[in-house]
């Protein structure tokens, strides 16, 4: 492997307060037992239907026969070895469990996206995004401990909450073991048949927009197997946001079926064999803003053509599957796993109506197929030191075959004639990413605690760029209940593998979806050092406040567009960024009640966009050449918080909300103003029925944006924004759900 060292740059800050390592988790129901530890698992292990019995060998020696550990004992002992793997030292790390997330207003039903919005720094965007300390996207998401690499761009959710035991969002200076997608790890682990028993579940939301969400689970073990595996259908008529602040938005309905499995097998009492997969299929009608205007382009004898009336659609689908092999030799842990994943995406336009409006019609199918290798490792070492290294390989080709209708153009870009013709245009994209990481987890003493470390990527793709990124974090444990973390990371982000070509662009030239060829089509890899402090404080046993400090300066910094009618991402790279930002935390528990509240504030800017300059103006190109502009996600404030109090044992009633000072839009210098303040609260209660001859049936009313404040998430224009956008509107929500 071919790597560039660089200079290590650190810099730490300590002042006193926190209470661990990790920021707060969000405690908005009773928190779950702490899981038993392997070496409680180990010396207190229970005995399997044999049991252990005594006997006298040929010498009359008294010998014992070796006791079989239960297999829920020995799943609980591996689980913990699993999660010795993954270090979070100097990051910052919130934790929402399966219980917080059955005290959301939609319970089991809230969207992924909708559950990582509950911690600080998170902010929302159209499609089901999520932007994290003033990152595009940029997210990794772990299941298990595996890698699952991220699907091509969209607004479909992959993964569902009925799979989540709970879910750590980790964020800041990350260990040298992350690498790749470094905005934040989206951490999972599922719900187990081992940790559940024999059982299932089933049951159904449905209420406004036309929503119907059944649902059905079954989870259990038997011997050395054990399993969980969960399905739904959603169905609404409000699969996109809305283009308009009306209530019912135009063309907007939604079919989406997902599905998780989890099947392993215990090979012996230190090892465990894993077979994990998913999938979706969503498929969205594109809404119609009957204010789009009027048509810029004729077609045959057709003059005039009513927004309202566009038939665009677009599907998504994902499948990944991982086989891991979970155990230990000697004293050291180790996972290793093999995986592939499967992404398609089909952009269906309204022939007519795309090219009257656009110049263009084009339909486009995407894929991606991403085989991986991930080998990770953890070994106690001198005492105080636990050493961890591991190694992770990618091997994605993605494809891309458009379609194009469009009219011939004369050469001041005018319609030459209403005929259309047809232009056919692909390109193929082989990735290779190899990255390695090596650290060591110092216990000093009691107090102090350092995780230092290297890891080196390389990725092959438009081209071969590689990166030595050094990693350091500590946390200082200044009282029983006070403690600081700060860390510092280099690190490296590969770009996504959506490319547009010189080729491409040269094929329409003379037409009408010619663009100008200019600068650099090729995207490069993201480059940035990352400082982060923070601290947090017990106070009592009832409360906890938590703050966060963090800042990153970027080369080449990665952002993505919506520069055409689909809703399909291109990525482009500004020559420098700066992010920085402060995330306040506090959370309260106490008897029935539970409460959570978090503030975060962010700026995000970026200069000189420096690759796939086609998608820009002449004008816009010559003021961020010269000045940095704030990117088109950049939300300065971001606030969200809820509240759950138990009534009885089998009645609840909770609020949420949500706050947000207003992602970009264009002013007189591009991204130059902000949209309005936008607040929406959330309500809801739940009840358990018992019937004698039905059993306890779990229900639960959720209210969305009570107030119906209608907000503009994007108002259409800005840097890379195709549309305008708007958050839902009120939305009455039933849950049913019976477990067996």
């Amino acid at each position: 492997m071919k790597l560039t060292p660089l200079a290590l740059g650190l810099g730490l800050a300590l002042y006193a307060l926190a209470s661990h390592a990790a920021a707060p988790n969000i405690p908005v129901a009773p928190p779950v037992s702490p899981a038993v530890s392997a070496n409680a698992a180990t010396q207190q292990p229970a005995a399997d239907t044999d049991g252990a019995t005594a006997s006298n060998d040929d010498s009359g020696n008294r010998r014992t026969k070796v006791k079989q550990l239960g297999a829920v004992t020995v799943s609980a002992a591996l689980d913990e070895a699993r999660n010795s793997l993954s270090p979070d030292t100097g990051s910052s790390q919130y934790v929402i469990t399966a219980q917080n997330i059955q005290a959301l207003p939609l319970g089991d039903a809230t969207p992924m996206n909708q559950v990582l919005l509950q911690a600080p720094g998170v902010v929302q965007d159209s499609y089901g995004q999520l932007h994290v300390r003033g990152d595009h996207a940029n997210l990794q998401y772990r299941i298990n401990g595996i890698m699952i690499p991220e699907s091509i761009s969209g607004f479909g959710q992959t993964l569902d909450a009925r799979t989540i035991q709970s879910v750590k969002l980790l964020d800041g200076a990350l260990p040298a073991q992350y690498g790749e997608r470094t905005a934040a790890v989206v951490d999972i682990t599922t719900k187990s048949g081992a940790d559940l028993g024999n059982g299932g579940s089933v049951g159904i939301t449905g209420g406004s927009f036309g929503t119907v969400n059944p649902n059905a689970s079954f989870w259990g073990n038997s011997g050395k197997w054990s399993y969980f595996f969960t399905a739904n259908y959603l169905e609404n008529n409000i699969g996109i946001e809305n283009p308009t602040p009306s209530r019912d938005p135009i063309h907007d309905h939604t079919n989406q079926v997902k599905a998780f499995g989890d099947v392993s097998y215990l090979i012996d009492n230190d090892t465990r064999l894993s077979f994990m997969f998913g999938m979706t299929n969503n498929r969205f009608q594109i809404p119609n803003n009957p204010n789009a205007g009027t048509p810029q382009f004729g077609y045959l004898d057709v003059t005039n053509f009513n927004a309202a009336n566009l038939n665009e659609q677009q599907d998504e689908q994902t499948r990944f599957g991982n086989l891991a092999l979970q155990g230990k030799f000697g004293d050291t842990n180790y996972q290793v796993s093999v995986g592939q994943r499967f992404s398609g995406l089909q952009y269906y336009p309204d022939d007519i109506g795309d090219l009257m409006f656009n110049g263009v019609a084009g339909q486009i199918n995407q894929g991606d197929r991403a085989s991986t290798l991930q080998a990770d490792f953890a070994m106690p070492w001198g005492g105080s030191h636990t050493l961890r290294y591991g190694l992770y390989g990618e091997y994605d080709r993605a494809y891309t075959n458009t379609n194009s209708l469009v009219f011939p153009a004369n050469p001041d870009g005018s319609q030459a004639s209403t005929v259309p013709f047809n232009i056919f245009t692909g390109t193929t994209v082989t990735a290779k990413t190899y990255a390695a990481y090596l650290q060591d987890e110092w216990d000093i003493n009691d107090n102090w605690t350092l995780n230092y470390g290297l890891r080196g990527d390389q990725y092959t793709a438009f081209r071969e760029e590689s990166q030595l990124s050094p990693r350091v974090g500590v946390v200082w444990q200044a009282t029983s209940s006070t403690a600081l973390h700060a860390g510092y990371s280099r690190y490296f982000t590969p770009p996504q593998t959506e490319l547009i070509s010189n080729e491409d662009i040269v094929a329409f030239a003379n037409t009408t979806n010619a663009v100008k060829n200019y600068g650099n089509n090729t995207p490069l890899a993201e480059r940035s050092n990352y400082f982060d402090v923070g601290i947090s404080q017990n106070i009592g046993s009832d409360w906890t406040v938590g703050l966060d400090s963090y800042y990153r300066r970027v080369d080449r910094l990665q952002d993505e567009g919506q520069f055409g009618t689909a809703l399909v991402y291109s990525t482009f790279n500004y020559k420098y960024g700066r992010v920085r930002g402060d995330e306040f935390s506090l959370t309260y528990n106490h008897g029935p009640v539970s409460a959570y509240f978090n503030f975060a504030y962010n700026r995000a800017m970026g200069k000189d966009v420096i690759t796939s300059q086609y998608n820009f103006q002449p004008d816009e190109l010559a003021y961020i050449a010269d000045n940095y502009i704030h990117l088109d996600h950049d939300q300065k404030l971001t606030s969200s918080g809820g509240m759950n109090y138990a009534i009885t044992d089998t009645t609840k009633v909770g609020a949420d909300y949500i706050f947000g000072s207003g992602l970009r839009e264009d002013g007189l210098t591009p991204n130059g103003l902000s949209l309005p303040y936008y607040f929406q609260l959330n309500l809801n209660v739940s009840h358990d029925f018992n019937f004698d001859s039905f059993g306890k049936l779990h229900t639960q009313l959720a209210l969305i944006n009570a107030l119906d404040r209608t907000y503009e998430l994007r108002s259409g224009t800005g840097v890379g924004v195709g549309a305008p956008q708007y958050g839902p509107r009120r939305g009455l929500f039933l849950t049913l759900q019976k477990d067996f």
